[in-house]
């Protein structure tokens, strides 16, 4: 399905059918992805007609009528049901799907209770984002598919999330995105209660984000000359097709604005002081050597990062200072991910900072680095996060680490008192194979099937209960080095990410991956009518073409 399909057809009413007839009712258990933390099943069900009520417990709510109207828009399109809107003060008592916002709904801010009865649905919660997700699993206990008996089971829920940070990642700095794919691509993240999006948004190989005072940003690094073919390193071959593109900061407010009325946070990543040679391409004055960059066409650490100069930190707050008023969440990603030390230890600008700063070396010149960066953060009300090479040396004491190689870091990080974010290769890495290699498309390389991503613990073992408290969830992150298109994406993130969405929102206990197979045909049916490219996990392998 192309885009603009998708996006004239709109997202639940694909969800959940067509006006077209035919199909079948409602199953009697329901298969809900995320598993709600308590769920009982009771008798009959309620069922979808034209005399519907959608009854608001504040109709003068302006949000609590937004997401009635979010949800019913798609609804009335794809059933023909007027679903009108109305106050509890309308006579009716009966054929009523009843929205509330009550302080005692929910202990939890993100937490909800649905009651599906034969003649009524109630779903309440104590902040708008819990009503909003309840109205995702409202929207999962409706058939799938073309259908003309609109019901959905009985059933009594109550839920909430284990996790405050649930998580996916996108890079399109190895290769650009159009704004209707990533909006697409948040809406998948909302059906399935994440609530947050980091957007890779500068690469060696692209820098994706219009920056105001320095045009050249994406006048030159937004482009490359081609790209590398397969893993031609040795000898290259490039494909000989330009590739470039960026994001206006107009498109940024509306990518932002769109993924708020989802309750999705999103996290912009801004890579420094390494995987910054899109940007020396556009300004070499703020490299540690001399000369001219290009913007890279191979994968792999660069050796050529930010020098730690004066005029450096200047540039990287005049930038932040902008990306600070597009993003109003409360963290900003730097990277600090694989850093060469090589120009620093021949730069006489790198060694003189060493002395002036009393540092030991080049380790613990990047934690000057990073620690400058999160100090100037701070004073404009944000938080730092980055990777967890951003340990090395030491960090400040708000600085929230992602665990990306192995659990360790993040281990570590908990004991010293830092926030994590665990997004180990293991378990987390869907740009990794999903089955044998030979018989799937290219990837950047590891194995990280559909069941080792369920089977994903956020919480080691090797922390106390106090130290536990600081993972404060886990994340899914996509490399697209060898992902070109929006398929090849989908492709590789689904159905990975709803298995993810699971480990981050359900009771570990009542996890089980038996039931979780279960349960996911029906959600391969709507990645199906959404024209989703996932992966059929139980069918024969995609041949690499």
């Amino acid at each position: 399905m192309s885009i603009r399909r998708y996006q004239a057809f709109g997202l639940i009413a694909l969800l959940v059918g067509s006006a077209l007839g035919g199909g079948c009712a409602a199953p009697a258990r329901p298969s809900i992805i995320p598993l709600p933390a308590e769920m009982e099943l009771g008798r009959g069900g309620f069922d979808l007609d034209d005399g519907t009520r959608i009854a608001l417990s504040d109709p003068a709510d302006a949000e609590l009528r937004r997401l009635a109207n979010f949800w019913a828009q798609p609804i009335r399109a794809a059933t023909g049901f007027d679903l009108p809107i109305a106050g509890e003060t309308d006579e009716a008592t009966s054929n009523i799907i009843s929205l509330h916002l009550a302080e005692d709904a929910a202990e939890h801010p993100e937490g909800y209770r649905l009651t599906v009865t034969s003649a009524s649905v109630t779903l309440a919660a104590r902040m708008p984002a819990g009503l909003f997700y309840g109205l995702q699993t409202l929207t999962q206990l409706l058939p799938v598919g073309d259908a003309n008996a609109w019901s959905m089971p009985a059933v009594q829920i109550a839920d909430a999330p284990r996790f405050a940070y649930r998580g996916m990642h996108l890079d399109v700095g190895r290769h650009f995105f159009p704004v209707a794919f990533i909006k697409k691509y948040i809406d998948l993240l909302a059906m399935y209660k994440m609530n947050t999006f980091h957007w890779h948004l500068t690469e060696d190989q692209g820098w994706r984000i219009e920056i105001m005072k320095y045009p050249r940003l994406t006048e030159v690094g937004a482009s490359r000359a081609e790209t590398m073919l397969e893993k031609n390193f040795d000898p290259y071959v490039g494909d000989g097709q330009p590739h470039g593109g960026f994001y206006t900061q107009d498109e940024v407010r509306e990518v932002v604005a769109y993924a708020r009325d989802r309750y999705i946070d999103v996290i912009p990543e801004i890579e420094m002081p390494g995987h910054a040679t899109a940007a020396l391409a556009a300004y070499p004055e703020l490299a540690c050597t001399d000369g001219l960059f290009d913007v890279p066409t191979t994968w792999g650490i660069k050796e050529d990062i930010y020098c730690p100069s004066e005029e450096t930190f200047q540039f990287l707050e005049d930038v932040l200072t902008e990306v600070i008023d597009l993003f109003p969440g409360p963290y900003i990603h730097v990277g600090g991910d694989e850093v060469p030390k090589t120009r620093w230890e021949d730069s006489a600008v790198a060694q003189r900072v060493i002395a002036r700063e009393g540092l030991a070396d080049e380790a613990e010149l990047q934690s000057y680095f990073i620690r400058r960066i999160a100090s100037f953060l701070r004073a404009h009300g944000r938080r730092l996060i980055g990777w967890d090479e951003i340990l090395e040396g030491g960090l400040a004491p708000d600085v929230t680490v992602m665990s990306w190689r192995g659990m360790d870091g993040g281990i570590e990080a908990a004991r010293q008192g830092h926030d994590v974010i665990m997004t180990p290769t293991s378990h987390c890495y869907f740009d990794y194979y999903q089955a044998d290699p030979e018989q799937e498309p290219l990837a950047i390389g590891g194995l990280t099937p559909l069941d080792t991503v369920y089977g994903f613990e956020p919480i080691p073992e090797a922390l106390s209960p106090d130290e536990a408290r600081h993972v404060l969830g886990a994340q899914g992150n996509v490399g697209t080095e060898y992902m070109p298109t929006t398929d090849d994406v989908e492709y590789m993130a689904f159905p990975r990410m709803l298995a993810l969405s699971e480990v981050v929102w359900s009771p570990r206990d009542a996890r089980s991956w038996s039931d979780f197979v279960r349960r996911l045909p029906s959600h391969l049916r709507r990645l199906d009518a959404l024209g989703v490219n996932y992966r059929p996990p139980n069918l024969p392998p995609v041949a690499r073409s």
